[in-house]
C-alpha cells in the first residue's frame, strides 16, 4: 500500500499565481499567469496537496473587506476547476506589516497553520513564489524555496536577491517549470 503524502507546495497568490494587481478586490481583475493552471494540475495528478499561502493587508488598511477576499478567491478556484486544476486550501494573513503579527510573510504563521490543519511535515513540503519573502519563508520552517518571477518582473527580483541573506533553492523561468523541478525530486523521493 502507497504511504500518504505528508508535505504540500505552498504557493504564493499575487505575482506566483495571477498577476499582481497591487490589493486585487474584484474577482474580474483576476487574471492567471500562464503555465499556472496546468503546473497545479500536475501537482493535483501526482496527489500532492496545492495550498495558496498570500499577504493580504488590504483587509486592515482598509481597501476591501473580508467578503471581497473571499470572492476573489472563489474565483481564483472556479478559473482553476475551468482548467480541472484545484487549490486544496487557502491561508492569508490580514495583517499591516507594522502590526507584528505572526502570520505575515516571511514569518511561517501561515505554513504553521496548515500544519495544524492538514498534519504537513513541513521539512519535506516546497514553497513557490515570486518574492524573497517566499523563500525566506519556506527556510524558517526547513522547506525547499522555488522561486519563479512574475513575468515582466526579473529586475525587481534580481535586486531582492542580492539584498537577501537567504537564496532561493531553485530558480525557474515558469511556475510548470517550477513544478517539473518538484516533481522530479518528489519521485526520487518515492522511488
Amino acid at each position: 500500500m502507497k504511504e500518504a503524502i505528508k508535505f504540500a507546495v505552498f504557493i504564493d497568490r499575487d505575482g506566483t499565481i495571477c498577476y499582481d494587481k497591487h490589493y486585487l478586490s474584484d474577482p474580474a481583475g483576476l487574471e492567471l499567469i500562464p503555465t499556472v493552471a496546468k503546473g497545479i494540475l500536475r501537482l493535483n495528478r501526482a496527489g500532492i496537496p496545492v495550498i495558496v499561502v498570500t499577504n493580504q493587508s488590504g483587509i486592515r488598511r482598509g481597501y476591501f473587506k473580508e467578503e471581497q477576499l473571499e470572492a476573489v478567491h472563489r474565483r481564483l478556484r472556479e478559473m482553476l476547476s475551468e482548467k480541472d486544476a484545484r487549490i486544496d486550501d487557502i491561508f492569508y494573513c490580514p495583517h499591516k506589516p507594522d502590526e507584528g503579527c505572526s502570520c505575515r510573510k516571511p514569518a511561517p504563521g501561515l505554513l504553521l497553520q496548515a500544519k495544524e490543519k492538514h498534519g504537513f511535515d513541513l521539512e519535506s513540503s516546497y514553497v513557490i513564489g515570486d518574492r524573497m519573502m517566499d523563500i525566506e519563508l519556506a527556510h524558517k520552517v526547513g522547506a525547499v524555496g522555488v522561486l519563479v518571477p512574475e513575468p515582466g518582473d526579473q529586475y525587481h527580483v534580481e535586486d531582492e536577491i542580492k539584498a537577501s541573506k537567504e537564496k532561493p533553492d531553485h530558480r525557474a523561468k515558469s511556475f510548470d517549470e517550477a513544478v517539473s523541478w518538484i516533481l522530479e525530486r518528489t519521485s526520487k523521493r518515492s522511488s
